[in-house]
């Protein structure tokens, strides 16, 4: 359970480091203003698109595979060792090869994406169901430490960098890449060596085409399945639209601070590192609040909560103004996805909780990539990350909208029936 929990530990230096170092050194240093104008947080934002587009479409193919195949730690292994050094290979690539660290950027954030599948995958072969929660918390736990230490380090590099011969700036962000890559890939070994399938590995090889069939039977079952129950599906399609108004926010935040308030890159790591500690008792106060006042009261609060904050985004000034609103930000933002996530469960039947949340997962996943496409679109169109950053309420505003209709109870309801 331990060795599981290690890999949380390992790629949040890719999940904190991506949107601090690596997004100053791809609009500031690869896509220079000066050379390049706005294509730099452009390239960003649909390098991100690109990659969870693509992730969305092989994780029901390669999970189905590594099924079949009892291969989830071969998958593993390959998704987490791959992305940890296409990272590190982006530190080690100059910067007067744009596209060359284009395509790196867009490999590791892809098989980022891909290996969170594999290692969620392992939870129900090393936890019983009372442990599971408690297994899943602690990673949750050494996710946020290990993001937290991997950004203090790359904090010290920065600052110290000269000491290690690292005169410039720029390399010193570079070196920082390095040990994003470093660090995922390092502290990815006691899973790798530790985990394995429960299931015997078949006698004969599993062929790519049975693997795509069984997928589309799989999620084409699944929507059928929901048809049965008409208040979750309302939920989830709720939860597509301000999901992904959440995970652009997140990785597009640091494109605002960059373009509009002309952060450096030690600002946007504090910013960044104060995040990771509030969010943690943020989704305890939101998850308080929720039994208080029921779920979906907590949520609503919440996701008004989201659309105040790209509101008062577009009139931010100051560095401090900024600062206020990544606190604000942080004890939502834990919350919200938690309390999704109870909602979720509450109104799921439980002899179809593994097949419901794995598309809950995977749809999540599916529209993640709208949001960070019309960021960047709006920033190719106005030339603003205020305008940008705006853009962004329609998702949060139709999910609000849609969520406002579910009857919770006779969700409950349903899923009791379904039993």
């Amino acid at each position: 359970m331990f060795a599981w929990a290690t890999y949380d530990w390992a790629n949040s230096a890719f999940s904190t480091l991506s949107i601090t170092l690596l997004v100053a050194y791809m609009e500031n240093v690869v896509f220079p203003e000066s050379r390049y104008g706005n294509l730099g947080p452009i390239v960003w934002a649909w390098g991100i698109s690109i990659s969870m587009l693509v992730a969305a479409l092989l994780s029901p193919i390669l999970g189905a595979l590594a099924d079949a195949q009892a291969g989830k730690r071969r998958w593993l292994a390959i998704t987490a060792l791959g992305g940890a050094g296409a990272a590190i290979a982006i530190g080690l690539c100059p910067p007067e090869y744009p596209w060359v660290v284009v395509a790196l950027f867009v490999t590791t954030a892809l098989l980022f994406e891909l290996s969170l599948g594999f290692y969620n995958g392992f939870l129900p072969d090393i936890a019983s169901e009372q442990a599971m929660n408690r297994v899943s918390a602690w990673g949750y736990g050494l996710g946020y430490l290990g993001g937290a230490l991997a950004l203090v380090l790359a904090v010290v590099l920065l600052r110290q960098g000269d000491r290690l011969g690292l005169d410039a700036m720029s390399h010193r962000v570079r070196a920082g890449l390095v040990l994003m890559g470093l660090w995922w890939g390092l502290f990815s070994l006691p899973a790798l060596w530790v985990l394995k399938d429960r299931r015997p590995r078949p006698l004969e090889p599993v062929r790519w085409t049975r693997a795509v069939r069984k997928a589309v039977r799989e999620v084409a079952s699944t929507l059928r399945n929901l048809r049965a129950y008409r208040t979750l599906a309302i939920f989830l399609l709720g939860f597509l639209f301000y999901n992904d108004g959440i995970q652009t926010v997140i990785s597009q935040a640091s494109t605002f601070a960059l373009m509009e308030l002309q952060f450096s890159t030690d600002e946007l790591i504090g910013v960044i590192l104060m995040v990771q500690f509030v969010a943690l008792p943020g989704a305890l106060i939101v998850g308080w609040a929720a039994d208080r006042w029921e779920k979906k009261p907590a949520l609503m609060v919440c996701l008004s909560i989201w659309i105040a904050l790209l509101i008062t985004a577009y009139f931010v000034e100051a560095a401090v103004q900024f600062w206020i609103l990544a606190v604000v930000l942080a004890l939502v933002m834990g919350g919200t996805q938690s309390v999704s996530r109870s909602m979720m469960g509450v109104m799921t039947p439980r002899s179809h909780a593994a097949e419901f949340f794995g598309f809950f997962n995977l749809s999540g996943k599916a529209t993640s990539f709208l949001g960070t496409f019309t960021f960047g679109l709006m920033i190719q169109l106005t030339g603003s990350a205020r305008y940008a950053i705006v853009s962004i309420l329609v998702f949060f505003v139709a999910g609000t909208f849609i969520v406002a209709r579910v009857h919770v109870a006779r969700g409950m309801a349903d899923a009791r029936h379904g039993q």
